[in-house]
C-alpha cells in the first residue's frame, strides 16, 4: 500500500506498473535494492513514492522526526550528469507541488552558487539531488558526519554508467562512509540492463547484502532498420558512405516529429550538422547540435527546446545518451557503428520515451562492410546479448584522494577507515601493508618524497588524521573528482614548425626512432617533450598510421561476437537477413579472390602489390585489440626475420605492410598467433613504459600529487605532464614498488592495451581453423584496412580520387 502514490497516480489518470508496486513494497519493508526497468516507464516514481511514504507514513520514523530539531537530510539522490539531476529535480518537485507536500527538494551540483550551498549546510532540505563529486565535497567539510547522520536513503541513478569508471569508485567509498554513519541506511540503484547486473548490485550494496532485485517484466517495443545505399561498393573504405546517405537520413527526419541523430565523435556531429544545414536550409532554426565541447548555456537551451517540442532534430554525441527525459523525441538515427550493444539500446530508448510506445532506431552505416552490423545488432538484441560493465579495482589514486577528503573534513581514524574500505569491491583485496603505504604517502611523502614539506599533508590530532593547512584544504576541495580529459599533443619539427595535434595515447605507444604518417608526411619521432612530439622527416617506407578521433572508441567484445555470428548467416542457403542479402555481391567477390570465413575460422591474406608485401588478418575483435595484436605479431615476426612493418587496422582486421618480402606459411602463422607469452611480448613489442608515464599523469592528478590549477586558471597540460613525469621518474628510480606507479602499469595493460581482451582473442583464435590465402590483388575485406594507411599518406593530396582510381583498377574498370 502506498496512499501518497495512489492519490497522485489517480490524479494523473494513470495506473502504476507492477515493478513500481514491488519497489514501494520493498522500500516499506526497509529493504535496499537495485531497480532494472526500461526507459520511459517511471523508474523515478518507483523509488520516489517509496521515499515519500517512508517520510510521511513510517510510524517509527515519524516518532524519530518528532525528536529532531528542524529539517534534516532524508534522501540523497546521486546522478552522473548535471542535466539528469535537473530532470530528477523537475519530476520530484512536480509531485511535491501537485500534492502540496512540505518535502523540500534542492539541487547541489557544480552549477549551484556558493551561497546556496552554504544555506543547504545550515538548513538542509529533505532531499538533495547531486553528483558523486558533490557528495565528496560535503564529506570534505566540517560537520559532515552530523549532516548525514539522519540520512535514510541513498539512490544512485544510472548506476551501470558509473560502475565502469573511477566515479563508480567514488560512489563505493562515499557509501562505505555513509553506512558507517548510519547503519540503517537504505541504498537503491537504478540501472539499465547490463551483462553483470547481479555483480552491479553486489558492488553497490556490499558483499552478503540482503537487498532485492526488482526487474520490470516489460518488453519495450523496438524497431531497428538499416539504411541501405542505392548501390553496393564492393571495395569500401571508412566513411565512403555516411554523408552520401544524407538525403535518406533527412527523409527519415521528415517522417517523424523530433529526431536525435547520434554520432560517435564531436567532429562527426559538426560535419553532419553543417551538411544538413547547407543542403537543407529549411532546417535553420529547427536543427540543433549538442556535444560535450559546447557551453553549458547552449546545451541547456537545446535540452529545453527539445522539452518544448521546438526542434525538428538534434545532431548529438553521447552527451545525450543518458536518461534525460525528452518526451517529444519520436525517432533515433545512429550514424556509423554504435560500437556496443548497450550503447545502441540506450540510444534507441531515447525515442518512444513513454510507456508502451515503440522505439524507432535507424542504423546508418558509414561503409559497405558496416552494413553487416545491422544484422549483428538485430541478432544481439533478439538474443538479449548485452555487455558487462567492468568495475575498477585497487584504484590507489582515488583512495589517496578520499583519505585527504576525510582529513580536510572531520578527520579520520586510520584503522576505522581501513575496515570500512575493505568492505568495498574496489578495495577488498587491499592489504594492511598497502594501506600503510597510502598513509605514509599522505603523512610524510612515502619512501621518495619525505624530503619535501609539501607532501607532509596529514597530522594526527587527538587520535584523528587531519589536514591543518588551509591552503592545502582549499586546493584539495578544488581537485575533488575522478574525471580526466583526453590530451592532444603538438607535433613539431626540431626547427619549431608546428604540424598539428595528435592524440596523446597514440604517441605514447611509440619509441624514439619510430616512424609514423602524419599530415601527409613520413615522420621519425625524435623525442617526447612535455606535450610536444618532436619529429624530423624520414625517408623510410614503413610507418604506423595514427588512430584518429574516437580511436579509443572500439567495438565491444559482445558486438564482436555478434559480428562473427553474422558470418554464419552468410553461408546459410535461405532465411538470410536483408543486410546479408544486400552484401551478397561483396561476399561473393571476397570468396572468389580469397576466402570467406565461417564463425569458427580466421582468414589470413598475404598479398603483394606495388605498395609492398601485405599481411591481412581478420579477427573481428575491434580496432584497439587489433592494434595490440598487430604489434605483438610484428614483434614476433621481427624476432624470426630482420624486418620492419607499417601497421594499420580497423574494427574488422589489421594489416602488417613491409617494403621487403617475408616468408609466410600455415605453420608460421599458427606459431605467430600462439596465445603463449602474450604479456611478455606486449611488454617487449610496445613502449609500455611511455604509455604508463602518460597514464600516470591522470593518476597523479586524482591522487593530489599534482595540483591542476584554480578555476579559470587551470595549469597548462604541458606543466601537468612535466610535473607528473618528474614524479614518475623519481618513483621508477627510487621507489619501484610505489602503489601509484604499479597502478599506472596495471591500467595500461587492463584498459589501454586491453590485455585481458587481447589474451582472449589469442585464445579464441588458437581454437579456430586458419584460412591462409595468397590473393594476387587486394580483396574487399583488405581494401578498407589498406585505405586507412593510404588516406594518411596522401592527406595533403587528393587521396580520395587516388583511392577511387585504385578501386576501379581492382574492379577491372580501369587499367593498372
Amino acid at each position: 500500500m502506498n496512499p501518497i502514490a495512489d492519490v497522485w497516480f489517480f490524479n494523473q489518470g494513470w495506473q502504476p506498473h507492477k515493478f513500481q508496486k514491488k519497489t514501494w513494497s520493498a522500500v516499506s519493508k526497509g529493504k535496499s535494492g537495485l531497480l532494472n526497468a526500461p526507459t520511459g516507464f517511471g523508474k523515478t516514481f518507483a523509488l520516489w513514492f517509496g521515499v515519500l511514504q517512508h517520510y510521511y507514513g513510517d510510524k517509527r520514523f515519524l516518532k524519530q522526526r518528532e525528536r529532531l530539531k528542524g529539517p534534516k537530510l532524508h534522501t540523497l539522490w546521486i546522478t552522473p550528469l548535471r542535466a539528469l539531476s535537473k530532470e530528477i529535480y523537475k519530476a520530484t518537485q512536480a509531485v511535491s507541488a501537485d500534492l502540496e507536500l512540505d518535502y523540500r527538494i534542492e539541487l547541489r551540483t557544480g552549477d549551484t552558487p556558493v551561497s546556496a550551498r552554504q544555506k543547504q549546510r545550515k538548513s538542509p532540505p529533505q532531499a538533495l539531488i547531486t553528483t558523486p563529486e558533490s557528495v565528496h565535497l560535503i564529506l570534505a567539510s566540517k560537520g559532515a558526519a552530523d549532516y548525514f547522520k539522519n540520512l535514510e536513503f541513498v539512490i544512485v541513478d544510472e548506476w551501470h554508467e558509473l560502475l565502469g569508471s573511477k566515479r563508480g569508485v567514488l560512489i563505493e567509498l562515499a557509501l562505505s562512509r555513509l553506512k558507517a554513519i548510519n547503519p540503517n541506511l537504505k541504498i537503491w540503484g537504478v540501472s539499465a540492463t547490463i551483462g553483470n547486473l547481479d555483480e552491479a548490485q553486489e558492488i553497490l550494496l556490499g558483499k552478503g547484502h540482503e537487498g532485492v532485485m526488482v526487474k520490470a517484466d516489460i518488453q519495450k517495443k523496438l524497431v531497428i532498420e538499416t539504411v541501405m545505399p542505392d548501390s553496393l561498393e564492393k571495395f569500401p573504405w571508412a566513411g565512403h558512405l555516411g554523408i552520401k546517405l544524407l538525403d535518406k537520413v533527412v527523409d527519415i527526419v521528415n517522417r517523424f516529429g523530433t529526431t536525435l541523430i547520434f554520432t560517435n565523435t564531436r567532429s562527426q556531429s559538426e560535419i553532419w550538422y553543417q551538411h544538413i544545414i547547407n543542403q537543407y536550409p529549411e532546417f535553420a532554426g529547427v536543427l540543433a547540435i549538442h556535444h560535450g565541447s559546447l557551453s553549458d548555456e547552449i546545451r541547456q537551451w537545446v535540452e529545453q527546446s527539445l522539452h518544448e517540442g521546438k526542434l525538428k532534430a538534434v545532431v548529438c554525441t553521447s552527451s545525450l545518451d543518458l536518461g534525460v527525459d525528452f518526451r517529444p523525441v519520436d525517432c533515433v538515427i545512429q550514424i556509423g557503428s554504435p560500437k556496443g550493444i548497450a550503447r545502441f539500446l540506450q540510444r534507441a530508448g531515447r525515442s518512444g520515451h513513454r510507456p508502451y510506445e515503440t522505439s524507432y532506431i535507424y542504423y546508418v552505416p558509414t561503409n559497405s562492410l558496416e552494413i553487416i552490423e545491422g544484422d549483428s545488432l538485430k541478432y544481439a538484441v533478439s538474443h538479449q546479448i548485452v555487455e558487462q560493465r567492468i568495475p575498477y579495482i585497487r584504484s590507489f589514486d582515488v583512495l589517496l584522494q578520499y583519505l585527504t577528503t576525510l582529513a580536510v573534513g572531520d578527520g579520520f581514524d586510520a584503522e576505522v577507515i581501513f575496515q570500512e574500505i575493505k568492505q568495498t569491491h574496489c578495495y577488498e583485496s587491499i592489504s594492511n601493508e598497502e594501506f600503510k603505504q597510502c598513509m605514509a604517502m599522505l603523512i610524510h611523502g612515502g619512501n621518495s618524497l619525505s624530503a619535501y614539506p609539501d607532501f607532509h599533508r596529514l597530522v594526527k590530532v587527538d587520535g584523528l588524521y587531519k589536514v591543518e593547512s588551509r591552503k592545502l584544504a582549499m586546493r584539495h576541495r578544488l581537485s575533488i573528482g575522478a574525471i580526466v580529459s583526453d590530451v592532444m599533443m603538438r607535433v613539431k619539427f626540431m626547427s619549431g614548425k608546428y604540424l598539428g595535434s595528435i592524440e596523446e595515447y597514440f604517441i605514447s605507444r611509440l619509441k624514439a626512432g619510430d616512424v609514423f604518417w602524419f599530415s601527409g608526411r613520413q615522420l621519425e619521432l625524435i623525442q617526447v617533450r612535455n606535450l610536444e612530439a618532436v619529429v624530423k622527416p624520414s625517408s623510410r617506407k614503413t610507418g604506423v598510421v595514427p588512430s584518429w578521433m574516437g580511436g579509443r572508441f572500439s567495438i565491444s567484445p559482445d558486438l564482436g561476437i555478434a559480428i562473427r555470428h553474422s558470418f554464419s548467416h552468410i553461408h546459410k542457403k535461405s532465411g538470410k537477413s536483408r543486410e546479408i542479402r544486400f552484401l551478397h555481391p561483396l561476399f561473393k567477390e571476397q570468396e572468389k579472390r580469397s576466402g570467406l570465413p565461417k564463425e569458427d575460422e580466421l582468414l589470413v591474406e598475404y598479398i603483394h602489390t606495388r605498395y609492398g608485401y601485405h599481411l591481412f588478418v581478420y579477427p573481428f575483435d575491434g580496432k584497439l585489440v587489433h592494434e595490440g595484436v598487430a604489434q605483438v605479431l610484428a614483434y614476433r615476426l621481427g624476432k624470426l626475420q630482420p624486418i620492419s612493418f607499417s601497421i594499420a587496422s580497423n574494427e574488422y582486421g589489421f594489416e602488417l605492410l613491409s617494403p621487403t618480402p617475408f616468408s609466410i606459411d600455415l605453420d608460421l602463422i599458427t606459431q605467430l598467433l600462439s596465445p603463449a607469452h602474450v604479456h611478455q611480448d606486449i611488454s617487449a613489442g610496445i613502449n609500455v613504459q611511455e604509455m604508463a608515464r602518460r597514464r600516470f599523469r591522470d593518476i597523479a592528478g586524482i591522487a593530489g600529487l599534482v595540483f591542476q590549477g584554480y578555476p579559470g586558471r587551470q595549469m597548462k597540460g604541458k606543466h601537468l605532464q612535466a610535473n607528473a613525469g618528474l614524479f614518475f621518474s623519481v618513483f621508477e628510480d627510487y621507489d619501484p614498488h610505489n602503489l601509484l606507479l604499479r597502478q599506472a602499469y596495471d591500467e595500461v595493460f587492463d584498459f589501454q592495451l586491453e590485455e585481458g581482451r587481447m589474451q582472449r582473442a589469442f585464445d579464441r583464435i588458437s581454437t579456430h581453423k586458419i584460412l591462409l590465402t595468397f590473393p594476387n590483388r587486394m580483396t574487399p575485406f583488405a581494401f578498407p584496412i589498406f585505405s586507412e594507411s593510404f588516406r594518411e599518406k596522401y592527406s595533403n593530396e587528393d587521396w580520395q580520387s587516388r583511392l577511387e582510381k585504385l578501386k576501379l583498377q581492382l574492379e577491372g574498370k580501369l587499367d593498372s
